[in-house]
């Protein structure tokens, strides 16, 4: 699951652009970002709803009923405030992904233009004359500068902006101890993934992109392998969920589509922020079923199925595998169009800013600018590709949990974050899952079809106004 963090818009196109897609798919079983949100504050949904389910009379199970109706009572429980602020807090992330491509474009220029980048690149090599381990130590340098350039749109981002719309919940001091965490894990596993991919563009020459594309599918692995045990529980506390009926239930529903996990686990994420999310997370061993606190303790347990449901249609669909190919696909196209972008770029400007050739590791930031430039214009094919898994994991999710009103409920509490009713152009481009409305019709198309299911009839029975 992708979180909103503080990290630099420069390496969201570069270390982070990998580190973006290796931890969600670390939990790739899970969504890539929070499937649903939830807020405390400002008279969102999630808390004018009562504890159970909120369905309304016309998506209740009857004669005549229809799936089209049901669907737009759902969407009119949002009240038109409700929706303006949906929508104000969604458009204003389009722009924001604008405003941090040009901030990430601006930053690698001083980092050229003032000579940093050179200075770095000279103080690593007088460490040590060994290619690859003065990359290293440039790199380290290089990522903490560019994180401390990234700080100003970072902090009103990913801390002023969620906190004005009800999202977060850490103090600025917490806030800051978490970006101190992630720079750690970003200088442990970013800086040897620039070093090696330097070692590829000083012996692979023009094929140096078929050798990086390599070593970010590997590093991809390696992190979804280790997310779950290692860099998640720094961040989060992970405890086994109390004995009783939901995690009964939680478990059965794994042994029903043969998820090798033994016990679920309950964390933390209340501290930081008030979506809630949930996953099936881990490979190779790993594997590990994980909700938050935010998903225990205010929605009710049909939501809590359906969105587990979900998650673990990732893991039996082998998402997991899939987006890991075609993630890797998708960067090493990108790669492709950096190797040619870079090679202009650099004869225009590497004597300028003393880079010596595209080896030389103080032409980084060039680098990171050519790529971030491509990777912005792939967005729609990254967000379609995750888009499919999800809308996939949303079917098998109906199917296993059976909880239609469930799943409609909490596609409902997404819409504290994310515009419930976009445009085609909207969702092509800015979507990396299926919206609001397409989830509740998807629901209520399921429940037409599944009325005389004695489950979905007791599911109904027992929810409330």
């Amino acid at each position: 699951m992708r979180q909103n963090g503080p990290c630099s818009r420069l390496l969201q196109c570069f270390v982070w652009l990998v580190l973006a897609f290796a931890v969600p798919l670390a939990y790739a079983q899970g969504d890539a970002t929070p499937a649903q949100a939830d807020s405390a504050e400002n008279g969102e949904l999630a808390r004018d709803l009562p504890p159970g389910l909120h369905v309304p009379e016309a998506a209740r199970p009857g004669p005549g009923f229809d799936a089209a109706l049901a669907t737009e009572a759902y969407i009119a429980l949002l009240t038109p405030e409700q929706r303006a602020k949906s929508d104000a807090y969604f458009e204003g992330g389009y722009w924001l992904q604008f405003w941090g491509l040009l901030y990430g474009l601006v930053v690698a220029w001083l980092l050229l233009a003032s000579g940093a980048a050179r200075w770095m690149r000279d103080r690593a090599r007088r460490i040590t004359p060994r290619p690859f381990l003065s990359v290293l130590i440039f790199a380290a340098m290089f990522l903490v500068a560019s994180t401390v350039l990234d700080l100003p749109l970072s902090l009103y981002q990913d801390f002023f902006r969620e906190h004005q719309y009800g999202l977060a919940t850490q103090t600025l001091p917490e806030w800051f101890g978490d970006l101190a965490k992630g720079m750690g894990f970003g200088l442990l596993l970013g800086a040897p993934l620039i070093a090696l991919l330097y070692a590829a563009l000083r012996r692979a020459g023009d094929r140096w992109w078929v050798w990086a594309s390599f070593i970010v599918f590997g590093f991809i692995v390696l992190v979804g392998t280790i997310a779950p045990v290692y860099i998640a529980p720094a961040f989060n506390k992970y405890v086994p969920l109390a004995q009783g009926e939901l995690r009964d239930d939680l478990l059965s529903l794994a042994r029903a589509n043969r998820i090798p996990a033994t016990d679920v686990f309950a964390f933390d994420a209340s501290k930081q922020t008030t979506r809630i999310s949930a996953n099936v997370s881990g490979l190779f061993g790993t594997t590990r079923i994980s909700l938050n606190d935010n998903l225990l303790n205010r929605t009710s347990k049909p939501e809590i199925l359906a969105v587990m449901g979900h998650e673990m249609g990732h893991y039996v669909l082998n998402h997991s595998t899939r987006l890991i190919v075609y993630s890797t696909l998708t960067i090493a196209f990108a790669l492709w169009l950096t190797h040619i972008g870079l090679n202009g770029a650099l004869s225009r400007w590497g004597r300028k800013f003393g880079i010596a050739d595209r080896a030389d590791p103080a032409g980084l930031p060039l680098l990171v600018a050519v790529l971030s430039l491509a990777m912005f214009v792939l967005t729609p094919i990254n967000n379609t590709i995750v888009r499919q898994a999800e809308a996939e994991a949303d079917m098998f999710g109906l199917d296993s949990a059976r909880e239609a009103h469930g799943f409609a409920t909490a596609a409902m509490r997404l819409s504290t974050y994310r515009k419930i009713d976009p445009g085609p152009f909207e969702e092509f481009w800015f979507y990396d899952h299926p919206s609001g409305r397409d989830r509740v019709r998807r629901s209520m198309e399921w429940l037409a079809e599944n009325l005389d299911d004695p489950a979905v009839q007791a599911s109904a029975a027992s929810a409330t106004h």
